[in-house]
């Protein structure tokens, strides 16, 4: 045998590559896939990493000093052995290379000489067989193994014979599969079993030169198969198959492959049979046949590894024990041996000094126990030796002796007596103080007693059932007597003097709190130990209960101490009350049943919430406690630990089923015992885990089920200010149960929430359910959907920040998951894969779970989720390859489900789970969950809701919306939901229009481009009838201005807030003025004056244009600038520098008439705004500015734009007195220009020019033109009257006399030429020879007068009175003149009224009335011109003016006229009237009741601004002389009847706006009005409302259709019934005073009509028997037609009163019984505000009403309504007992009231009789045996009739 040949190098990457699966990535990239190095595929640990470096040396020189090998050292090697093993490891067969061309001469070291001792004695034991396979040789056997054993050699497979790669199935595959697979393979671990070097040596001496060569051969490249670990988890099914890894070369498109050399392949020389010789063929790429496939995250199963097993190990003394914790062991041992040996040292010495010492204390019976300090060491010494698994070596005689010790402690607490009694003095207190220390050593004691218990020894010694039930008994004693009283101790009340004794004991019950709150968790430590007694497991629950439900106080001056404390006591009871219900499922029931019964005892404050949760957040401490038995009851119950009589209660609570299949009780054997097993027969696999986890949800969603029914059950019996807390406490459990949705600690929040939105899902279906159990479910509804919808953002929030280059593959694999879920797209295979979401979230779990214990119920509960996901995808996914990896989770889930440490003890995570990965991955199951999946159920739900008939509901979806908007905006995308948003603003209902406002405004938040479609909306709401709609929308619409910069939309919403600016709410007009004063002037504030700032400064006033002459805010828009402008406001100053630079911005818009900006503002609107700004504040404007305008008058004449004419007029009839006397040939000009122009412009022109001459006079002092025009008028109309003897004129003269009566009356009202006449004084004496010529007015109003005559045509008079009317303005005086009032009285009393002369008249006095409250309330201090201030005028009258005079007789002299005017239309004509009274009344000219009446009658007046102006006056007048208006309310409601009938034509009560609008009553304004008054004054009102409904049926006026005092009552009693009432007084006066009404006039009534109209006689009610045939054919009496008319009148007027009464019980929640509703109406109650029953709508009381009146137009209506009337007084429904199918709502009997004398003689005869003879066959009614006989004499009206009640309640109606 040769010297065997050297080996050649090894290959590169790059030449290594065509013969690996590395060839489906081209082009190779280190960065997508790591270069492999030997032994893994991705770098190798070092071992420093894995072995401590001291250990490792040591055994290094164990194995190099030592011939005889040491047990560990031998142990050791034996470890790494079975490492090595070949059924452990993978075992890879390799292609033969080709034979390289030429060897190497260098010399090839051993690599074995380099090794480590330890490493070479591995090397040298290791039989790791291997070989160089030749395809024409055969392997040989394989050499024997060093220690005996045979090694079986694996034959190599020749590449044709491979049936583990086919080419067809290659060529089949995708390259994303090829790519995939390859991956796959090479993350998996590699391995290469090598020979030892003995092995080598053997088998190369076996080997003969003539033999065939089988080492070093150079071979053809074949196929090299993987065997993959047992415990290596392949990706998919693909991947569980040995899959062929040979390299597929392709084919490149010039031609095929280059074969390879023949010298490659020959027969080695025997020099060459010892090496490894491969050449690598040439290679040719074609890029174009491969391509980029991206990759897609799959599951990353390389971090899952199954942990291995330590065999060979002596449990303690292996690997896991180091050194280290040893001697802390032994320490600790060491140490709590000598603690007991010092207090067996200290016990002997007490025994016999007989004195206690610092170990041992002597107790009350002389007994020796442990101190205080001792039993604090030793609980700290036993914790250490359990902790360090030392204390099962203490010996059980010491442990005995200690718990002896303690045991004397126990017994002294049984007679200590340390109850708290709230009737103790100083002294009992003190004394308790004092018992304290001994019983806080009984605590201590029993603490180390449990410790030892709970040490996980099992001699049964240490757990005595008497010494574990004194423990039991401490527990309820302190609970009972100390922890419960103290908690409800307050610093007032009957405990008030306990709390201040007690409080200087505050450290010491801090102490002691805190011991019993350790006390309590080792008992919980102790039953989860130990199986104990039933007694002790139900006083524990009872303890638990009581603490858990205890009651503390709000704040912490109210508690004795902390409040914390007690909250840690809450929450060891609750840790007791879930051990229990984990280990006793008999007992789950009755936990829940306890819970449940003590709901009512939560808090509601602030103190609700004191449970801490992970992230920071607070939750009831109840809730977590429901949450965490629902989590634990998804567990498996400890079928060892409950043997016995326990699994025997446990198999009867089983069903017939599941005891039918397992009678014994006892769960099958698995046959399933890993996981390959389990994915070749994954049937089985699923079959098992179903027996073991399949019913574990069932039974937890049963009890979410038993909890949600029992909370929304009483939830919908109850309100929120209701007595019961049901529904507050169901929002409080939402609220905690969402805020725990996506945290991983807390799983069964999803099934609760899952639970209760199908509990109020069906509350919605349900066709008959109450408006507040809607409400509620809507409520709950919208929370549900919100909280999804925030899951869904986190979700999609969270998997985008998630870094794309996660090194474990983790965070992409869940972030494709999210991607999946929020696309609704599921990959269940990959949810529920074995690394995937539910690992990671469990592995988070399980890294926290040493720091909380109580995480174990969230684990089982995820556990048994994803089992049962498992079970129930199983036989949906068809997959063959899903259902193998599912049958392999199903395997390891059901050992899961058994053992819940199984997943830590045998797999292992290569990474850390991140808080954020955690939740990402829980969220994700999440989203798959039932409840997210109706997410969009809930929503339609919503939306249908938003079109419900009650408005409530309607106002309460929209709410919801919002609550899911805020959390999601894209709900925003179904278009359903808009429409539904924009249909909702314009509701009937207020309260919904203000909810869809809301939405509106939080749905332009979200996207702002959403205003456009919405801004018409808002608007719409701008003039709402609500007065918060109002304002919402105004705010509203305020920010979308400032948002947009379109001219048109800001437009429209200026406007729209100009018009809020005269709003009759005084809170409105203020939020107007402010809010345009905000986004018009304060933008311009800066005082900027850049280009940028100009140009801003020119489009808004392009804005100002725009919306002035699109709406009617030009009469407005002056009032806001003075507003803005007055002293009294503080940004005047900065607002009246805008108003300038916006006045020059104007006339610069003017000056520019030739832009070409089609948008630019024409100059004649711009005029239109200058007149508003001169309207406002004429200071704005220069007097060169007014000269830019003057051309504009020379044109007046002759330009067509009269408009653009007038306002420049306008303008200088402002602006002109702030000119002086130094412009005088201006303003010269200007006169000049404007007079000749008067008799030709139309009537507003004149009136301001000659406003505007007058001016020029004035500042001129020059009357010269003026007085010339009057004499030049006075003269024509002379000789016009004298023209006019012949006869009255008509046409051309008429049309001249009123343009010459039109300039006459505008200078008489412009200007006071008294005195200023100069020469053309002398020229009007020659016209009018009988004038004085002293006053100017005088003389004109003789002279238009004469044309005024009745003579004249209309057209005529009316100029003439017009005129007078213009004079008499300026002049009052003349009202007073003979001859003026005369003709006014004339003008008045004609027959017919002639509306437009008298609108004349009425038109002048309204002016002047206006003027004389202007002069009357003008400011003194305010009159300042040019800087100085005026003489105050003297008060010569009373009232402050010269003309009050005036006012008074003018206004006694056409009152009456003035009122007949206002109520005798609706019209514009009768508003004059009605504005003439409003400001009459305002100056208190006439006495209050002259025009109170007229106001409260026009209150219900149609038209709004009759009514309105009508409103404000009675309200001043009510507020000014209360008693007075009072006297004449009667009077004003029978005229308010008489208007509404014969002037509006609607004499009903109420009415609508439109057919969607709620019925309102016609005085409602009149009930706004006594708002103001106490509410005895508005119950006065009501009561005698109720009077007037009374009447004497005798003397009933029974005439026309309907009679009067029917329609009268009508009015009443609807008017009544609509109202809205302030208090539940004044509904319950109504009530009781249409009760009395009805029992006292009533009562009459129906004798008369029984007697007269249906022939019952009284002899007939008092006899024993009645002939049946009598009774069969009754024989009515004659009536006369009006007498049986005026009884039905009055019938159908009680009646339809008890129907209102009936209503407003009903509506208002009274009851229908009376004496129910007075039990109710305590005194404190009258005066809150009266609530409305949902639901309740008067349309039904509205028909009912109509049909009554219709029934009195025939006969046989009128006798329906006689006998109805009868039955109802007859039939005493408050008394009978209902069937169960009744209503319940029919309306009751009136009765006389329980104050009422019942023998009254005015009340009338009795009501309620039975009707004799109506029993079943005619036999006698049986008398109750308590009755009397009846007495003789006419029966007694109401208590007699209430005491012949039969004893079951029953009446009989009529036959």
């Amino acid at each position: 045998m040769g010297s065997p040949q050297p080996l050649s190098r090894p290959f590169t990457l790059c030449e290594a590559l065509p013969y690996t699966p590395f060839t489906s990535i081209v082009p190779f990239d280190p960065g997508v896939l790591p270069a492999p190095s030997i032994g893994t595929a991705s770098p190798a640990h070092s071992l420093v990493d894995i072995v401590p470096s001291q250990e490792y040396d040591a055994l290094n020189q164990e194995a190099l000093g030592h011939d005889q090998q040491s047990r560990r050292l031998q142990q050791t090697l034996n470890q790494v052995q079975h490492l090595m093993d070949r059924g452990a490891v993978t075992e890879f067969k390799f292609k033969t290379g080709p034979r390289p061309s030429k060897a190497s001469s260098k010399k090839h070291t051993s690599l074995a000489a380099t090794l480590t001792p330890l490493s070479k004695m591995v090397y040298e034991q290791a039989a790791v067989p291997f070989r160089y396979p030749t395809p024409d040789t055969p392997t040989p056997s394989p050499p024997p193994h060093p220690n005996g054993k045979q090694v079986q050699a694996r034959a190599a497979v020749p590449p044709k014979a491979s049936p583990l790669a086919p080419k067809a199935e290659l060529k089949t595959s995708s390259p994303a599969v090829k790519n995939k697979a390859s991956h796959a393979q090479n993350a998996a671990r590699l391995e290469i079993v090598l020979p030892t070097k003995s092995q080598l040596e053997r088998a190369a001496s076996l080997v003969k030169p003539s033999a065939s060569p089988t080492i070093g051969a150079p071979v053809t490249p074949s196929s090299v198969s993987q065997i993959p670990r047992s415990d290596a988890r392949p990706q998919s099914r693909q991947r569980e198959e040995p899959t062929s890894l040979s390299p597929q070369v392709p084919k490149p498109k010039d031609g095929p492959v280059p074969s390879t050399p023949k010298s490659s392949v020959r027969a080695p020389s025997g020099s060459q049979k010892m090496g490894i010789a491969v050449e690598l063929p040439k290679f040719a790429f074609n890029k174009s046949e491969f391509l980029v496939v991206p990759d897609e995250p799959d599951e990353p199963i390389s971090l899952s590894a199954r942990k291995r097993k330590r065999e060979g190990l002596d449990g303690d003394d292996g690997y896991g024990d180091s050194l280290d914790f040893r001697q802390r062991s032994d320490a600790a041992f060491r140490e709590l041996k000598g603690f007991m040996q010092q207090v067996r040292d200290a016990e002997s010495h007490a025994q016999h000094t007989q004195f206690g010492n610092d170990y041992i204390i002597l107790t009350s019976d002389n007994q020796m126990t442990l101190s205080s300090q001792a039993q604090v060491k030793a609980q700290s010494l036993l914790n250490k030796a359990i902790s360090l698994n030392c204390f099962k070596n203490v010996p059980l005689e010491e442990l005995l002796r200690l718990q002896q010790l303690c045991d004397n402690a126990l017994k002294q607490a049984e007679s200590l007596d340390f109850k708290v009694e709230t009737s103790w003095a100083a002294d009992d207190a003190e004394h308790w103080v004092q018992q304290l220390p001994s019983l806080q050593v009984a605590i201590l004691a029993a603490r180390t007693t449990l410790r030892m218990m709970c040490g996980g020894r099992d001699d049964k010694q240490l757990t005595s059932e008497n010494t574990i039930e004194r423990c039991l008994d401490l527990v309820k004693g302190v609970t009972d007597g100390i922890v419960i009283p103290v908690a409800e101790l307050r610093s007032s009340g009957n405990t008030g003097e306990l709390f201040k004794w007690l409080s200087p004991s505050k450290k010491k019950l801090v102490a002691l709190f805190n011991d019993c709150q350790k006390l309590f968790a080792l008992m919980a430590v102790l039953i989860s130990k130990i199986e104990t007694s039933g007694t002790v497991t139900s006083g524990l629950e009872y303890a638990a209960s009581q603490l858990v439900f205890m009651e503390t106080a709000n704040s912490e001056k109210e508690s004795v101490i902390e409040t914390q404390k007690f909250d840690g006591l809450r929450l060891a009871a609750m840790d007791m009350l879930s051990q229990i219900f984990l280990l006793n499922p008999t007992q789950r029931q009755g936990i829940f049943d306890d819970i449940m019964s003590s709901l009512e005892k939560l808090p509601l404050g602030k103190r609700a919430r004191t449970f801490k949760l992970v992230g920071g957040s607070s939750i009831q401490p109840v809730s977590a406690l429901i949450m965490r038995l629902v989590q634990t009851s998804a567990g498996k119950v400890d079928d060892e630990r409950h043997g016995g009589r326990s699994a025997v209660l446990q198999s009867i609570e089983d069903d017939a089923e599941a005891h039918a299949s397992n009678p014994n009780g006892k769960r099958a054997s698995s046959t399933i015992s890993d996981a390959d097993q389990a994915a070749s027969e994954h049937t089985r696999a699923i079959e098992e885990l179903t027996n073991v986890a399949g019913t574990l949800m069932d039974t937890a969603q049963r009890n979410a089920n038993y909890v949600i029914k029992y909370i929304v059950s009483r939830a919908l019996k109850s309100t929120k200010s209701g007595d019961t807390p049901y529904r507050n406490l169901l929002d409080l459990f939402v609220e905690d149960f969402i805020l725990c949705l996506d945290n991983p600690d807390w799983p069964a929040a999803e099934i609760l929430l899952r639970t209760l939105m199908k509990s109020v899902l069906g509350i919605m279906s349900q066709d008959k359910i109450s408006v507040p159990a809607k409400n509620m479910a809507l409520e709950v509804l919208g929370s549900l959907g919100a909280a999804i919808a925030k899951l869904t953002g986190y979700v999609r929030k969270t998997a985008n920040g998630l870094d794309a280059r996660d090194p474990d593959g983790l965070g992409s694999f869940l972030r494709s998951l999210a991607e999946s879920a929020l696309e609704r797209r599921w990959v269940p295979d990959q949810v529920l894969a074995w690394v995937g979401p539910y690992r990671a979230t469990l592995e988070y779990l399980e890294g926290r779970f040493a720091e909380d214990p109580h995480l174990a119920s969230a684990i089982t509960f995820i556990v048994s989720d994803w089992a049962f996901q498992v079970i129930t995808i199983y036989d949906k996914d068809e997959v063959l390859e899903h259902q193998t990896e599912y049958g392999r989770n199903a395997y390891r889930l059901r050992e899961m489900v058994e053992d819940r440490q199984w997943l830590t003890s045998q797999y292992s995570f290569k990474t850390d789970v991140t808080v954020t990965l955690a939740r990402l991955s829980y969220s994700i199951i999440l989203l798959r969950s039932p409840l997210c999946q109706h997410f969009k159920l809930i929503l339609n739900e919503l939306l249908g809701s938003m079109n419900s008939d009650q408005p409530t509901v309607r106002s309460k979806s929209l709410k919801s919306i919002n609550q899911v908007l805020e959390a999601d905006p894209s709900v925003l995308n179904y278009a359903e939901t808009l429409r539904n948003i924009i249909d909702s603003s314009s509701d009937d209902s207020i309260q919904v229009r203000d909810s869809a406002l809301g939405l509106i405004g939080k749905c332009i938040s979200l996207r702002p481009e959403l205003e456009g479609s919405l801004i018409q909306a808002v608007l719409d709401r701008v003039d709402d009838s609500g007065l918060g709609v109002r304002k919402r929308a105004m705010k509203l619409a305020k920010d979308i201005y400032l948002r947009n910069t379109d001219k048109g939309l800001r437009s429209s919403i200026a406007n729209a807030l100009l018009l809020r600016t005269r709003d009759p709410d005084e809170s409105v007009r203020d939020l107007a003025h402010q809010m345009m004063e905000e986004i018009w002037f304060t933008p311009f504030h800066n005082g900027e004056n850049s280009a940028i700032s100009q140009t801003t400064l020119t489009d808004h006033v392009s804005l100002m244009v725009q919306t002035v002459k699109r709406g009617a805010v030009a009469l407005v828009l002056d009032k806001v600038l003075q507003v803005l402008l007055a002293p009294a406001s503080k940004t005047s100053q900065a607002s009246r520098e805008v108003c300038k630079k916006l006045v020059v911005s104007m006339f610069e818009l003017m000056d520019n008439e030739d832009s070409a900006d089609p948008a630019a503002p024409s100059t004649r609107d711009v005029l239109q705004v200058l007149v508003i700004f001169a309207k406002a504040d004429a200071s704005l404007f220069s007097f060169e500015q007014l000269c830019l305008l003057k051309p504009a008058i020379q044109s007046i004449l002759t330009t067509s734009d009269l408009d653009a004419s007038r306002a420049v007029v306008m303008i200088f009839r402002r602006v002109l007195p702030q000119l002086s006397s130094a412009h005088s040939s201006f303003l010269e000009e200007v006169r000049n220009l404007l007079l000749p122009a008067v008799a030709k412009i139309q009537r507003s022109l004149v009136d301001d020019i000659i406003a505007c001459s007058w001016i020029i006079s004035l500042l001129l002092k020059d009357f010269h033109n003026l007085s010339t025009l009057l004499s030049s008028v006075i003269t024509s109309l002379v000789r016009l009257r004298t023209s006019s003897a012949k006869g009255p004129f008509e046409g051309k003269t008429a049309n001249q006399f009123i343009r010459l009566a039109l300039i006459l009356g505008m200078i008489g009202k412009h200007c006071q030429l008294d005195g200023k006449l100069g020469g053309g004084k002398d020229a009007l004496i020659k016209v009018a020879p009988k004038w004085s010529g002293e006053s100017v007015s005088k003389l004109m109003v003789d002279t238009l007068l004469p044309f005024a005559d009745s003579k004249f045509s209309l057209e005529v008079r009316r100029g003439a009175l017009d005129a007078v009317g213009l004079v008499c303005e300026s002049s009052p005086r003349n009202y007073a003149s003979p001859n003026v009032y005369a003709t006014f009285q004339e003008v008045f009393e004609s027959d017919p009224p002639q509306p437009e002369l008298e609108s004349k008249i009425l038109r002048s006095l309204k002016e002047f009335l206006h003027a004389e409250e202007k002069r009357s309330e003008q400011d003194p201090d305010a009159d300042v011109l040019n800087g100085k201030t005026e003489k105050k005028r003297e008060l010569t009258v009373i009232g402050g003016t010269n003309y009050d005079d005036v006012a008074s007789a003018t206004t006694a002299r056409f009152l009456q006229h003035i009122i007949r005017i206002a109520t005798s239309t609706q019209s514009n004509y009768a508003h004059l009237a009605v504005e003439v009274l409003a400001s009459i009344n305002r100056q208190g000219l006439v006495h209050p009741k002259e025009t109170s009446v007229t106001f409260i009658t026009l209150e219900t007046s149609l038209l709004p601004q009759i009514s309105e102006c009508a409103f404000h006056e009675h309200q001043r007048l009510h507020a000014k002389h209360e008693t007075v208006v009072e006297r004449e309310y009667t009077k004003a409601l029978q005229a308010a009847f008489a208007y509404q009938r014969d002037i509006a034509s609607s004499p009903r009560g109420a009415s609508k706006a439109n057919e969607k609008s709620p019925l309102v009553s016609k005085l409602h304004l009149w009930m706004e009005v006594l708002k103001i008054s106490r509410s005895k004054n508005r119950q006065k009102f009501l009561e005698k409302l109720c009077a007037q409904i009374d009447f004497d049926v005798s003397k009933l006026n029974v005439s026309g259709e309907i009679p009067p005092h029917a329609q009268y009552a009508e009015f009443i009693v609807e008017n009544l019934a609509f109202f809205e009432y302030l208090t539940v007084g004044e509904v319950l006066t109504v009530v009781s005073a249409i009760e009395k009404l009805v029992s006292s006039t009533g009562a009459a009534l129906a004798q008369a009509i029984e007697s007269e109209v249906l022939g019952v006689r009284m002899d007939a009610l008092g006899a024993d028997t009645v002939d049946p045939s009598a009774q069969a054919n009754p024989t009515l009496p004659e009536i006369d037609p009006r007498r049986r008319r005026q009884l039905a009148t009055g019938a159908t007027i009680l009646h339809a009163a008890w129907e209102v009464r009936t209503y407003l019980r009903r509506l208002y929640n009274m009851g229908t019984n009376r004496r129910e509703a007075k039990a109710k109406a305590q005194a404190k109650d009258l005066s809150k505000a009266p609530v409305k029953v949902q639901g309740v709508t008067g349309d039904k009381l509205w028909d009912d009403l109509t049909a009554k009146l219709t029934a009195l137009t025939t006969v046989g209506g009128m006798m329906e309504t006689l006998k109805s009337f009868v039955d109802l007084l007859r039939i005493d429904d408050e008394l009978r007992v209902r069937d169960e199918d009744e209503d319940g709502e029919d309306p009751a009997t009136p009765s006389m009231d329980e104050d009422e004398e019942a023998d009254e003689p005015s009340a009338g005869r009795g009501r309620k009789r039975k009707a004799q003879g109506n029993t079943p066959g005619g036999r006698k009614k049986r008398a109750r045996s308590s009755s009397q006989p009846r007495k003789r004499g006419r029966p007694r009206k109401v208590v007699a009739a209430a005491e012949d009640l039969d004893a079951d309640g029953e009446f009989e109606d009529w036959a």
